[in-house]
């Protein structure tokens, strides 16, 4: 048995409504979800096959970053799928420079992290001081790289260049590229 606390505004999309999305992580991940809504902790047991079992946590952690519950459960769709967290407040001295770096990681109107979506495949989200993302392993490097880059004041057309140069690279290789749903213009 493991346990993940996440933020309380968190818990009721954990739960989904009248425990819709529980009890799908639950079936999905083989694991017994525990959550005391009281102080966020969540206690994950795996129930079913080991290996899937191990997710769970990974999928309750990801949603308590802020990601929806499908994108987290795409971690079970491959043993190769990664969850990872770059912390914004680690690179940051205050903050005010805390907002400055966040605000650099999702650009004008959201492109920044739109724009590492799309170009890496990757799941990216930015929530409180974390940007999280899911993806295959190069695709959460490629994401986790160009998150640093900003960080360390990188201009964003470099980044930018870095990101279509990797796309391009994982495209030529043949890696399965696909859009998520969540990364289509409104």
């Amino acid at each position: 048995m493991q346990h993940v606390k996440i933020p309380q505004d968190r818990i009721g999309v954990l739960i989904g409504e009248g425990g819709e999305t529980m009890r799908e992580i639950e079936a999905e991940a083989e694991v017994r979800l525990d959550i005391d809504s009281e102080n966020g902790s969540v206690a994950v047991d795996a129930v079913g096959d080991p290996v899937r079992g191990l997710k769970g946590p990974e999928i309750v952690r990801a949603i308590g970053r802020g990601f929806p519950p499908e994108d987290a459960l795409r971690l079970l769709e491959d043993d190769m799928m990664l969850f990872d967290v770059v912390d914004i407040d680690a690179a940051s001295r205050n903050k005010n420079d805390m907002k400055r770096q966040k605000g650099r990681l999702i650009g004008e109107s959201g492109r920044t992290r739109e724009l590492m979506e799309e170009l890496s495949g990757a799941s990216v989200v930015i929530y409180g001081s974390t940007l999280g993302i899911i993806g295959a392993p190069e695709q959460v490097d490629t994401v986790r790289t160009a998150a640093e880059m900003l960080l360390d004041g990188a201009p964003h057309g470099s980044v930018y260049s870095f990101l279509e140069e990797r796309h391009n690279e994982m495209k030529h290789q043949g890696l399965e590229y696909h859009r998520f749903p969540g990364s289509e213009e409104a």
